[in-house]
């Protein structure tokens, strides 16, 4: 199913007993913090003096030994305070067991093989298998688990031939977004010898049917200096043929005129056509181009020339394209096109609806839709011309995903997953519309005992603003409560589970989603509503989910804490900076912190759909105004404060949480602990081992326990 981009999984959790609002809570001695040095950097922008005193922390610390110093610097001080956290083993412990369950990735059907990853439990990366039959015995295919001795080298992406002979598969070192791409026997489990590098995020790979190559998209190799910060730009489309160096690999598509623009290509399910969606940005707006392979001599047809909606191809029979699109539907709909109508005229198949498409797929002859209501999962079917057809059961409230394959195969797999449920697959029969279980896990808890509420409330200028409050059934409030957000780029943020939130929430918390502005549960209206020169909108809404909880009595003025990544990261910092009396406690996450510069490394360019130009007047003064980094006011007493980034992520560079620490530090802003926990060879998120994953988490924890006034206490 098509589905939005990814970010950070959620890695929190919800409540147990009974908590009281705490007594306050004499503050500690603020800790020594490192000495961080300034430099005499003010740029005048528009007539605006801007200082950048810690521009010198943007650099690469592979390539500047003064930063690697001051990251050292800082875990010291970070981990001898962490050190002293009564709660911190507890919680380790404690998400170590529940973490010990065996998880399952959704099957892939390629050659009558079924190709999934699997966890056992505490492996540090989930390890690639292969069944001959749907319920036979597997094998090993791929355990990355010996690629490294931290456990940091992951297997990212991969994608097995249509006679699932061969699969191509791509290795992520240290969580950085570059990968290598290799191909493996799956008869033997020997690679072939081919090898293609530099491809990065999604990285568009779609073998060809007869499986003499595959295709793919990637960047020009970066100056070596410059690898994990230079721009991304001039990505193209290539064909690597098996059995030759990538150096021989024959350029398909790219745009030299135009080298903000990305292009990822697919080939459809018949074999005859290679589709290439186009895009410059984050924003739902992509151009399609198709090849018809069969025409030896053919160039890509361009079918959408505009970079103004989203058009997502999804099937094909013959020269009829189905298309999921916000043209003229901002909550989505659906319809098709056919490469013979010599105006590419769409022909609605399913009109929009109330609710919003998140995800569209052909499967079995039939239509399988994802609609969100109110953030939640509802499955619907239709036949190919648009008549309902039914929908497909699902175990609850929550989330589906899912429901790939060919479009004649009636055997589809979908997961489902809620903030109770653990992600359980099931397999999906079209034809007699039956789901069984085809992998469940067992964890260490009983579900039954957690309850999910989902509540409104009026945000500052009115809008109903929906969230999710997770607890056991026997807390009540006011209670320690995680209230997480993010809030941006379309990206909705539905109910799923999280292992380590039940740590949490075993110790009397409360786990709050609030689903805000700036995403996609709502379609296009409810992500615009929060982009742009509405990002303030977000902001808001965030604020109002913290003053709801408080004035339901859901958790006490002293016992909010907050958290968010990347853009959520942003939401942390611009909001702390706006009501740092709202929050006893916020954990930003490798966050976009300095928004006058962000678009200057690696991905941040792409941002500008969600965030605006700092290189335009109107555009900087939005983003001046909000800046995590740029707006620390002294004079007022912070919430503690503690930001996790990676010293090698090259999503979003840490220098955006360096700078933005030790701007805090800095600050008269009160004796409450403004720490940063710099992990060592992870990125963005994607790849991080589940040790390090288990640490972090409980150090969180730890920290936000610590501040919420929860008693943590083993069990």
């Amino acid at each position: 199913m098509r589905r939005s981009l990814l970010t950070l999984p959620l890695l929190f959790a919800s409540p147990v007993t009974a908590q009281t609002a705490p007594e306050p809570r004499p503050t500690m001695t603020k800790p020594a913090y490192p000495q961080t040095r300034r430099v005499d950097v003010v740029e005048e922008q528009f007539g605006v003096k801007v200082a950048d005193p810690y521009r010198w922390l943007e650099n690469d610390v592979r390539n500047d030994k003064e930063v690697a110093d001051w990251v050292a610097a800082q875990n010291q001080v970070t981990n001898a305070y962490l050190a002293t956290l009564p709660g911190r083993q507890v919680f380790a412990d404690r998400i170590k067991t529940l973490f010990n369950y065996e998880r399952f990735g959704l099957p892939t059907k390629k050659g009558g093989k079924y190709f999934y990853s699997h966890n056992s439990g505490l492996q540090n990366q989930a390890v690639l298998w292969v069944r001959d039959q749907l319920n036979g015995q597997g094998r090993v295919l791929i355990d990355p688990n010996g690629w490294s001795k931290d456990g940091a080298t992951a297997l990212a992406e991969w994608l097995p031939s249509e006679d699932g002979k061969l699969l191509a598969y791509s290795i992520q070192d240290g969580g950085t977004d570059w990968r290598t791409i290799k191909v493996l026997d799956t008869a033997t489990g020997k690679d072939t010898g081919d090898e293609v590098s530099w491809a990065k995020y999604t990285m568009g790979l779609s073998w060809a049917k007869d499986g003499s190559g595959f295709f793919y998209s990637r960047y020009p190799e970066p100056p070596a200096a410059e690898k994990f910060q230079a721009t991304s730009e001039n990505h193209k489309v290539f064909f690597h043929k098996l059995g030759t160096p990538q150096s021989a690999d024959r350029l398909v598509y790219a745009t030299p005129e135009n080298p903000k623009l990305g292009h990822y290509a697919g080939i459809t399910d018949d074999g005859r056509y290679l589709v290439i969606s186009t895009t410059e940005g984050t924003d739902n707006r992509n151009m399609v181009h198709i090849l018809d392979l069969k025409d030896a001599g053919a160039k890509p047809r361009t079918i959408i020339g505009k970079l103004e909606n989203d058009w997502s191809v999804i099937g094909n029979t013959g020269t009829r394209f189905f298309f999921s699109t916000n043209a003229g539907a901002p909550r989505d709909r659906i319809v098709s096109i056919d490469l013979n109508d010599a105006g590419l005229t769409p022909k609605e198949i399913v009109p929009e609806q109330k609710e919003t498409l998140a995800g569209a797929s052909i499967v079995g002859d039939r239509l399988v839709l994802d609609y969100m209501v109110d953030a939640k999962s509802e499955i619907r079917r239709y036949t190919l011309d648009g008549k309902a057809d039914g929908k497909v059961a699902l175990p609850g409230i929550g989330t589906a995903s899912g429901f790939g394959g060919e479009m004649d195969d009636p055997e589809t797999f979908f997961a489902f997953t809620s903030f109770n449920y653990p992600t359980t697959i099931f397999r999906y029969d079209v034809k007699t519309g039956t789901a069984t279980p085809w992998a469940q896990p067992k964890v260490a808890f009983d579900p039954s005992q957690y309850k999910v509420e989902q509540r409104f409330f009026a945000s500052k200028d009115g809008t109903k603003v929906p969230m999710f409050v997770v607890r056991k059934a026997t807390t009540t409030g006011p209670a320690p409560t995680l209230l997480w957000g993010y809030g941006g780029f379309n990206v909705p943020y539905t109910p799923s589970f999280s292992a380590a939130r039940v740590a949490w929430m075993e110790q009397g918390g409360v786990f709050v989603l609030a689903n805000i502005r700036g995403g996609g549960e709502y379609g296009k209206a409810w992500h615009d509503g929060g982009r742009l020169a509405n990002k303030q909108n977000v902001f808001d809404d965030f604020i109002g989910a913290g003053e709801y909880l408080i004035k339901e009595g859901i958790t006490g003025k002293s016992q909010l804490a907050i958290q968010g990544g990347s853009n959520g990261g942003l939401l942390m910092g611009a909001v702390v900076n706006q009501r740092p009396d709202l929050f006893a406690a916020a954990l930003p996450a490798v966050g976009v912190m300095d928004m006058l510069r962000f678009d200057r490394f690696t991905a941040g360019r792409y941002w500008v759909d969600d965030y605006g130009y700092p290189s335009k007047e109107a555009d900087f003064k939005r983003l001046y105004a909000y800046s995590p980094y740029h707006n620390i006011k002294g004079g007022r007493d912070y919430p503690a404060i503690l930001v996790t980034t990676a010293d090698t992520d090259d999503r979003v560079v840490p220098g955006h949480s360096f700078k933005y620490t030790a701007a805090l530090q800095a600050a008269d802003i009160g004796d409450k602990p403004h720490l940063a926990r710099i992990e060592t060879r992870a990125g963005h998120g994607s790849g991080k081992p589940t040790d390090k994953i288990i640490e972090e988490t409980s150090d969180l924890y730890a920290f936000a326990a610590k501040w919420t006034g929860m008693d943590v206490k083993a069990r």
